[in-house]
């Protein structure tokens, strides 16, 4: 503590008396009593700052986990995508992507991920709202997921609806334009997602701690 700072803690709270003082960056030096003989402090200090930071730092993670999670899906579908489509036959790609619901679980758990993430890391650029580095990078960071999610609508749900009347027999002849509407939506879903990301970090490692 500076010799300026202490003399305004004896100006404040005097000299007669045995406390410990709390430095708080938000509402100043804190007074807080000290019991026993070996001095130990009454009370907690409470500093709105510090338990701000703390708030933040758990929004912090939360959020860059919601997206990790948002974008472990789609990453998945663009690693697939290439022998997809250039090594399996149409029977099999139709087999695997449109019957016996194998990416059932990426709409009952992958939808709810995609919305928290923009939502996520929109509350969090709210609350950095005063950094702006921190910030500029988080809001980056959730308009790119709601593109991605904007992506998704507009090239992966209408071949999806297509897919959603294919019955088993003949392939259809619209098979090829579909595959490739599908595979490459996901593939633009999956790029919006991993810089949206990228930037989230960017941001979550620019946030100063007050």
């Amino acid at each position: 503590m500076a010799a300026q700072d202490l003399d305004q803690v004896k100006q404040a709270f005097g000299t007669g008396h045995r406390f410990a003082v709390c430095c708080c960056p938000t509402i100043g030096p804190q007074r807080v009593p000290l019991q026993g003989s070996v001095g130990t402090p009454a009370l907690r200090c409470r500093c709105p700052s510090m338990e701000m930071r703390g708030y933040l730092f758990f929004w912090s993670v939360l959020t860059i986990t919601i997206a990790a999670l948002s974008l472990g899906p789609s990453f998945a579908h663009a690693l697939e995508s290439l022998p997809r489509l250039t090594r399996w036959s149409p029977a099999l790609w139709r087999e695997a992507t449109v019957f016996n619901a194998q990416f059932q679980l990426f709409l009952l758990v992958g939808a709810p991920l995609d919305l928290a993430a923009i939502l996520c890391p929109a509350l969090l650029a709210w609350m950095l709202r005063g950094q702006a580095t921190a910030f500029g990078f988080v809001l980056v960071a959730t308009l790119l997921y709601a593109v991605s999610l904007a992506l998704w609508f507009g090239l992966v749900k209408p071949a999806n609806d297509v897919l959603a009347t294919w019955t088993p027999g003949p392939i259809p002849e619209n098979f090829a334009a579909i595959r490739l509407r599908w595979e490459t939506g996901h593939m633009a879903v999956t790029a919006a997602k991993a810089i949206g990301f990228i930037s989230l970090a960017f941001g979550v490692l620019s946030i100063r701690q007050v």
